[in-house]
């Protein structure tokens, strides 16, 4: 991710099905980096086993020094269940293609 100073807000291009039906492969998010993580939110994320991959996942709970977290499609998801606990890079609070929107 480019860095843009001390501007928390970034545009993410969402690749995958891991949270559908929340989030679909190419849709457009707003990221809001360094912001604090609420149990539900949907989040960046990596894991120290794979520091080059970020994730789009579900915070559920906190679980030592990070998160556990999940893919809204428990079907097409590789998250905490194997990968153990992730760090929250930032939330995503909204869509803003194809379907703008607040995100739940």
């Amino acid at each position: 991710m480019k860095s843009l100073g001390r501007w928390p807000w970034r545009r993410l291009l969402v690749r995958g099905p891991s949270m559908v039906p929340t989030l679909r492969d190419r849709d457009v998010v707003l990221l809001r980096l360094r912001g604090s993580v609420r149990q539900g939110d949907v989040a960046l994320v990596r894991w120290a086993q794979r520091p080059g991959q970020l994730s789009v996942k579900r915070a559920l709970r906190r679980d030592g020094d990070g998160w556990h977290v999940e893919g809204d499609n428990a079907f097409g998801s590789t998250d905490s269940r194997e990968l153990g606990p992730a760090e929250v890079l930032g939330v995503i609070r909204w869509r803003l293609w194809p379907k703008p929107g607040r995100l739940r």
